[in-house]
């Protein structure tokens, strides 16, 4: 028998494609724009959303028969910012001066609509393992794409990935900086997070014309 039925695998497998929370659902943009000049802050923000969404979906499932209707919205603040205070305290004893880059953003882990949203829709309607892997599925469509720009951005901004030169050394021109390449400071400005989210849509929807929206 399998460990997953085909509408369990839907919950993990559609946010990864087709019902991306970011390119489709255009939630968690803030995010994407903020921390994602760098790999390794990319990749530790979805962890932690990971783990956040994982974990608050399971706990606001286990809790939803006794969740006042009219303070629910509180409680599931109450949850996501004490599995945030979680994440923050890990991060500050494990990567301290990754803690620090993050900062303000691991903050607000707390109001971003995708969490906020799948606490909503989902885990107050649904049971603790449907719930799981609702959470876990949104949780790694959002990484994904975050990983995916914080790729682009560092590597044609930095020419780095994880910090490791990869494209040679600018200053001394080794690498393809000695046929005369230069690294395209503006990957490392905001707003070409969002370029790259376009592109991101623009390849999804060239694949999938079932996703181009009808005006």
């Amino acid at each position: 028998m399998a460990l997953l039925s085909k509408k369990d695998a839907n919950l993990i497998l559609d946010p990864l494609s087709d019902n991306n929370p970011i390119t489709i659902q255009v939630l968690g943009i803030c995010s994407a724009l903020a921390i994602t000049a760098e790999l390794k802050a990319s990749i530790v923000m979805s962890v932690s959303v990971l783990f956040v969404m994982g974990m608050g979906n399971v706990v606001i499932s286990l809790m939803r028969n006794i969740i006042p209707s009219k303070i629910r919205i509180i409680v599931q603040l109450v949850v996501v910012a004490t599995l945030v205070i979680i994440v923050d305290q890990v991060l500050k004893a494990f990567a301290y001066e990754l803690s620090k880059t993050l900062s303000v953003f691991v903050g607000l882990i707390i109001t971003n609509c995708i969490i906020m949203g799948r606490f909503e829709a989902f885990a107050l309607a649904n049971g603790t393992w449907r719930s799981f892997l609702d959470g876990i599925g949104n949780a790694a469509g959002y990484g994904i794409i975050l990983v995916i720009i914080g790729f682009f951005r560092e590597l044609l901004g930095s020419g780095t990935l994880l910090g490791y030169k990869v494209l040679g050394d600018p200053i001394a021109k080794t690498g393809l900086y000695a046929i005369g390449y230069e690294n395209n400071g503006f990957m490392l400005l905001s707003p070409m997070a969002l370029i790259v989210v376009g592109l991101i849509i623009w390849v999804q929807r060239s694949r999938n014309k079932d996703l181009i929206e009808e005006n």
